[in-house]
């Protein structure tokens, strides 16, 4: 992992892997997460021929916090990253919570971003039964929506239910993707701050409008997802433009990730 400054004086941690020369796809992480990559996206990279780089999020995985922080400064971030790492032109995959940031690498920085994918993403905030219908455990960001106090105090005393997750979705956490549940685990409470401060972004305006992503975008996202619930894909496939939508039928919020290797075979297909 390596610690990167930024000019408002924050730190960033940054892992990759991969030699330099290869194209890179940069993975907008799951909330929470220590920062780290892991398997099977490391494998599946590199079968590809592709390099990965994850950008840590403010407040998770040792990076500092950012009070306040939309959507929209991830993409600042990370352009500063990628001049000092050197790398002109980027593709960018997010999962969950790293869905909405990397679709603002993909409107905010057009000319660094070649294409984008994100799988099991939340939709912009619309406080209407539609939004929300169907999530399993909602407390966090409804209390998001007081503030990043309210979220914090909420985050003293919950935790986490199980029934968030489907059948298929334990089934990928004890199977290939064993490593994001480890990783989550890992967070823990260094991970509180970053937490609260993604939802309380998700919750509010992004910085961005999802009509500004002009780069070739893919959106898939599972039918039985009980986390960020179905109708989250269909609006993010409806408001970007031109975006390839793939709705799985039975996968639920981990299971889809299954998704990915096809989509850095997409990914790799626009960085050649």
């Amino acid at each position: 992992m390596r610690s990167i400054g930024l000019r408002d004086g924050r730190t960033v941690l940054v892992d990759a892997t991969g030699p330099d020369d290869r194209p890179t796809v940069v993975w907008h992480h799951e909330s929470p997460h220590t920062g780290a990559l892991f398997e099977p996206l490391v494998s599946a990279a590199a079968a590809r021929g592709l390099r990965l780089v994850a950008l840590t999020r403010p407040g998770h995985g040792g990076a500092d916090p950012f009070p306040g922080r939309r959507v929209a400064d991830g993409a600042r971030d990370l352009e500063q990253v990628l001049d000092v790492l050197g790398l002109r032109r980027v593709a960018v995959l997010g999962g969950s919570g790293g869905g909405p940031h990397a679709l603002a690498a993909a409107a905010l920085l057009p000319d660094r971003v070649a294409a984008a994918a994100v799988v099991a993403s939340p939709a912009p905030f619309d406080d209407t039964t539609g939004w929300w219908a169907g999530m399993a455990a909602d407390g966090g960001l409804r209390a998001a929506t007081a503030g990043r106090e309210a979220r914090l105090a909420w985050a003293a005393t919950a935790t986490f239910d199980p029934a968030q997750f489907i059948d298929v979705d334990w089934a990928a956490l004890e199977g290939d993707w064993a490593a994001l549940g480890r990783d989550a685990t890992a967070a823990g409470a260094s991970g509180l701050q970053g937490a609260a401060d993604d939802d309380v972004a998700f919750v509010t305006d992004w910085g961005f409008p999802l009509s500004a992503v002009a780069v070739p975008t893919t959106v898939v996202h599972g039918a039985r997802d009980r986390v960020v619930p179905v109708a989250h894909g269909r609006l993010l496939a409806t408001a970007l433009p031109g975006a390839v939508y793939e709705e799985r039928a039975e996968d639920g919020h981990i299971a889809v990730l299954a998704a990915v290797p096809v989509l850095l075979d997409r990914l790799a297909a626009a960085l050649r």
